[in-house]
Parts: C-alpha cells; structure tokens; sequence
C-alpha cells in the first residue's frame, strides 16, 4: 500500500496537466539558472610583436555577462599567467595574483607585474624581454566557482638561421643543439619561427632540430637532392626523433642585440687566438653566429670581408649582392672553419652596450 501512495504522489509531481502532449516533453526541461553573472576572460589582441630588450604588454580583461562590474564582491580575483609549451602538454608558471599577494616564477622574477588599468584589467605586462619569452601565455581567471581563459601570442622580430659545428653536418643530438644556439646568441627557434623564414625565403636541404623536438627543414627552390624536384615548397617534417640518439643539424633564432656588431679594422690577417685577442684588446669580444645574422637581417649590416667569428668559423655579411660578394642572393656567407693556427683572416667583434 505504502508503495502505491509512493508512485501516485511521484505521478502527481512529474504529471501536471498539459494542453497537448507536444508539449510534454518540453515541460519536463529542468532548467537550472547559475547564481550571479558569468564569468568571462578576453585578449584584445591574440598576437603581440615585440624583440628582445624590449616592453611588452599581454592584453588580458575579465567581465560578468550581463553587468558592467569586474567583480561580484564576494570572492577574491585570482589572476594566473602561464607559458604554453609546445605540445600543450603541460604549463610554466609566469605569475599570480590574488589580492595584495603577488608571485612571478623562474626568469620572469622581477619582470612581469600586472598593468591593472582598471579593475577589470589582468594584462601582463613583461619588460626586458628575453628570447626565452617567445610563445603562447595563457590568462586565467578565477573567482570562486568561476573561471575562464584566453590566450594570447608573443612573436619576436628576429632570424632564423641553420647552424651545424666543427664536426660537420648531423653531429647534434637534441640537447646540444639547444646548446649549440645559446653558445650563438640564439635559442633552438620553433616551427612557427621556421615556417615564418621559409615564407621569407629561407631555404636549406640539411635537416635540423626544432624547439618541440621535431627535424624539419625549409625548401623554396624543389630539387633532385632536397625531396625532389616535383615537389611543392614547403616545410620538409621528418618526424620527432630520439633526442638523446639522433643526430642532425639544429635551426636557430636571435633577435637584436644591444650592443655594436663591427668589422675590426686591423693592420693585418689574424690567426683565430690572434683575432680573439684583438677583440679584446678593442674592448670588446670576438663576435658569434648569431649575432652576426642579427646585424645582417635586423640591420642590414654588409661587408665583403671574411673573417673569424666565435665558433671558429670564418662567415660575412652581404645585403647587397654585387659581383664577388654574393652576386645572386642577400645571404650571410659561410667560408667554413678553417685550421685555427695557421689560417689567416679577419674578424668580426661585438661590443654589449652598458
């Protein structure tokens, strides 16, 4: 008996009258209302350029839906800021902020801090930029139950160059590639950066490692030994390899340099140890490859005469080709790296701005 009031009573509450049964199953919607206005997070701008040494600002704002106000008052904002890494896979943390409590992580520490132009405002804002900074930076905001996110990019005016040691061609595994182009002025550059140059012209048949770990290479010219002459332009992808076994060559990225990139005027040729210590003695250092593409690229900077760069190679600048000097192409020209002790040229030195 007590099970047939049940369902008579379940029937009553479920079972309200309806003008047709087309109706009847829009009626039995359960439809639940959020309490207080949604939260919402907006870029303004998705991608942001800027170079290295520079300011930036990442646009950040949050709103309610359907108010005005930045915040309900009655949960505190939490503003989280993170770096994206190449496969998504997982996030570094940039910076936090939760009411008077501020925190900025790794090498961000004492360069980023909230613009805070109004009080809906979480831009980031990062000075003294790095070439580390390139990359996906992520907007979170949080308060209470309620969160939400944009995304914005960081682009970087620099170069793209490819880089191989002394060894010769594919002789770096993954880690030393990414040492390779800090010992250059550079970092290992990304697919973007890679696909960028190739749109650009960049084009170079020796496979190299890429930031995310992938060997690509850029072709704007098909030909026999570079994938085929029939095949379209493009952006060559190998795959990812072992980082620790495979060996390749390595695409790197630099960006302007604060300093004086020059042409030592000098009474003679100079062997390398000689060219190093006349960079010296200049007060400054024996020039890298990297530094060397930033003057070409970024400045525009051109000189017909060889000379010794950090690495040991021997490379020169041509933004003009002219007959001798790169007559078909604008290029930094690479002569190889001669014997170290009895070989004699010229030299390229970089003097770091205060």
């Amino acid at each position: 008996m007590k099970s047939l009031l049940f369902l008579v009573l379940i029937s009553v509450c479920w079972a309200e009258p309806h003008p047709d049964n087309s109706s009847l199953e829009h009626e039995r919607i359960i439809h639940i209302q959020e309490n207080g206005p949604r939260l919402l997070v907006v870029a303004e701008q998705a991608k942001i350029f800027s170079h290295r040494g520079g300011n930036v600002t990442l646009p950040c704002k949050f709103y309610h839906e359907h108010t005005s106000t930045a915040g309900s008052g009655t949960h505190k904002i939490r503003v989280k800021w993170t770096k994206l890494t190449s496969d998504y896979l997982k996030e570094v943390d940039v910076f936090v902020a939760m009411g008077h409590h501020r925190k900025s992580y790794g090498n961000y520490q004492g360069r980023v801090f909230l613009r805070e132009s109004s009080e809906n405002d979480a831009s980031l804002i990062i000075t003294n930029i790095i070439l580390e900074d390139y990359g996906r930076y992520k907007c979170e905001v949080i308060e209470g139950l309620e969160d939400d996110t944009a995304v914005v990019a960081l682009n970087l005016e620099g170069v793209v160059f490819p880089y191989s040691p002394r060894l010769g061609r594919y002789n770096l595994n993954f880690h030393e590639a990414q040492r390779a182009c800090l010992d250059q002025d550079s970092v290992i550059a990304s697919f973007d950066q890679l696909y960028d140059a190739w749109r650009s012209g960049l084009d170079w048949c020796n496979a190299g490692w890429l930031s995310d770990g992938s060997v690509q290479y850029p072709i704007t010219k098909p030909r026999e030994p570079c994938g085929g002459k029939n095949t379209v332009p493009g952006v060559r992808n190998y795959g990812f390899w072992d980082k620790d076994k495979s060996r390749y060559d390595v695409f790197c990225f630099t960006s302007n340099f604060n300093g004086r990139f020059y042409y030592l005027i000098h009474p003679t040729k100079l062997t390398y140890d000689e060219a190093v210590q006349a960079c010296l003695k200049d007060g400054a250092q024996i020039a890298k490859v990297g530094q060397i593409f930033a003057a070409w690229k970024l400045l525009g900077y051109d000189r017909c005469d060889a000379g010794w760069l950090a690495d040991g190679s021997v490379r020169y600048p041509i933004s003009r080709p002219r007959k001798r000097c790169s007559p078909n192409e604008a290029a930094v020209r690479f002569v190889g790296f001669p014997d170290k002790k009895h070989k004699l040229y010229g030299v390229y030195c970089f003097r770091a701005y205060n």
